[in-house]
């Protein structure tokens, strides 16, 4: 009998040691690989935190010899996904803040403020800052006063910020230390002023009067920002996330968490347009390590439509000769151009309006002047003339869209568009024939950092509650593998990362999310629904339900 064992073990350790070695295999899947062919598979191996096959279960049991074996019991693998535009450290920053996201009033945000202040017991001249309220969720849809603010916080300076950023109230203290007074005049911003005093209500450019006299972040608070924002991500099935607009010194603290093993969330930075960050990146040049990438800045075009400050060609249907604004002149965005497109940083503008819009084109054709690989984009590219469509395909420019912004507004976008105009709004898949490809995201925290709200909203064009039954000028709604693949892949390229993730194949980083449901087939109720099960960054399950 010992003599028949022998052969038997030979033949098994020969067949182990023809097996490569893996550190996890992962099994028993429905995998979207999101390559060219958008094929589908059933296992992956991974090592070293890389892709290292693909392939049936069979197929890969018989190659890889692994260290672990996951059994995806036939729940559905999809790239990790990547956001295009969001607002990372801030996001995190914003946690530790009153959080006035879903209120339905002014007076349910003065509630919400004061049990915040019972949380944050203040002392004598600290800020209170919150983010989040949107005048158009009201039954009266118009800006606040900030009289009862002022009886509140007597001794405190107070900030609230709308959801997107480009409105805020503040409270008269906090006017004093910004010196705002009802003469206060600038670019690219506004003042409310009612019987000769300002009304506390700041629209993009005054708002930052005031937020530059908040003292910054300390280096445990930008710690514990970064780690909420990561843990958040992670959850929702994130793996990279592109940040748009923050300072150099914001980048040396991710560096720092990224040097002690504690920040895994992979990053692609747009610093913001300042002097201070162009002096520091171009001395140091580009940075690229597997977790973190800056290599463009974040340009601020106009305002945004919500609050009025979208800059328009023509006036909005709902507040005549009123245009909104851009927030600097078009000599300093020419500027910009010029010395990123020397430098060889790829330039993203923020731009809402179609006049916004226009601007930018034209500023960007100048430079790129035919098609290119340079991928500058235009962050939202949110109203959009009928004959300025065709300058992103001419110009190789790209539109980095949030699908969400669409269910969002589409309440009252027309109010301020007018019916022929609301057309060339929330756009996507006009955007998409111009360069045949379009990175998505959600701008978190404007919008829920949930990435499959991403997807319900560019297919379905439908509120969570199912409205309108056949879409938002669907006409515009994206496919569902277009739509996965301005999650992924599209993403990646949009941040010239294609090579390295967005996909799952040979060579790539092992960026995955498992979910309970098949989004190529599942019903708008079903993507609802959906449920993060798994995510792994880097062969690491950061995530797991």
């Amino acid at each position: 009998m010992r003599l028949l064992l022998v052969p038997v073990l030979i033949v098994l350790l020969a067949a182990c040691k023809g097996k490569t070695k893996a550190d996890t295999l992962f099994i028993n899947g429905t995998v979207y690989t999101v390559d060219s062919a958008f094929s589908k598979t059933e296992a992956v191996a991974v090592k070293d935190g890389k892709i290292i096959g693909t392939g049936t279960t069979a197929e890969l049991q018989q190659q890889f010899d692994a260290k672990e074996t996951v059994d995806l019991q036939g729940k559905f693998m999809y790239p990790g996904f990547i956001d295009a535009h969001a607002h990372f450290y801030r996001y995190g920053l914003g946690l530790q803040t009153a959080d006035l996201t879903g209120t339905t009033s002014w007076e349910d945000i003065l509630h919400r403020l004061s049990e915040f202040n019972k949380v944050l017991a203040p002392a004598k001249g600290d800020w209170i800052i919150g983010r989040g309220w949107d005048q158009n969720d009201w039954a009266v849809k118009e800006f606040p006063t900030n009289e009862q603010l002022n009886k509140m916080f007597p001794d405190n300076p107070v900030i609230l910020t709308r959801v997107d950023g480009h409105a805020a109230v503040v409270n008269d203290l906090a006017l004093q230390q910004a010196g705002i007074t009802a003469q206060t005049k600038l670019t690219g911003g506004d003042v409310f002023v009612a019987n000769g005093k300002p009304t506390g209500v700041l629209i993009d450019n005054a708002i930052d009067l005031v937020s530059a006299k908040i003292p910054a972040a300390n280096e445990k608070q930008i710690k514990d920002a970064l780690m909420a924002a990561q843990k958040n991500c992670f959850a929702a099935g994130l793996t990279t996330i592109a940040d748009c607009g923050i300072d150099y010194d914001d980048v040396l603290q991710i560096e720092k968490a990224n040097a002690s093993g504690d920040l895994k969330m992979r990053l692609y930075v747009m610093l913001s347009d300042a002097k201070k960050n162009y002096e520091a990146i171009f001395k140091r040049g580009k940075i690229k390590t597997d977790r973190l990438n800056v290599r463009s800045f974040k340009v601020y075009g106009d305002g945004a439509l919500g609050s009025r400050g979208a800059c328009l060609l023509e006036p909005y249907s709902d507040k005549a000769n009123h245009y909104g604004f851009l927030l600097s002149n078009p000599e300093h965005f020419d500027s910009v151009a010029a010395v990123l497109y020397k430098n060889q940083f790829q330039m993203c503008t923020h731009a809402i309006g179609d006049s916004g819009n226009r601007t930018i084109l034209n500023i960007y054709g100048k430079y790129l002047k035919e098609t290119n690989d340079l991928r500058w984009r235009i962050e939202h590219a949110q109203v959009v003339n009928e004959n300025d469509f065709a300058l992103f395909g001419k110009y190789s420019i790209v539109p980095s869209v949030q699908p969400t912004h669409a269910t969002s507004d589409m309440y009252w976008a027309e109010e301020r568009l007018g019916p022929k105009r609301v057309k060339g709004a929330y756009a996507f898949n006009d955007l998409l024939k111009q360069n045949g490809w379009i990175p998505l995201g959600t701008d978190f925290p404007v919008e829920d950092i949930d990435p499959l709200k991403t997807f319900y909203a560019a297919v379905f064009r439908r509120d969570a509650k199912g409205w309108p039954e056949k879409g938002y000028q669907t006409e515009n709604a994206l496919t569902r593998e277009a739509t996965l693949r301005g999650m992924t892949i599209w993403a990646a390229r949009s941040n010239f990362e294609e090579n390295e993730k967005g996909s799952i194949e040979k060579g790539k980083f092992a960026d995955f999310v498992v979910l309970d449901t098949d989004l190529m087939t599942a019903s708008f109720e079903q993507v609802l629904k959906t449920t993060v099960l798994k995510t792994i960054c880097g062969g690491e399950t950061v995530y797991s339900k």
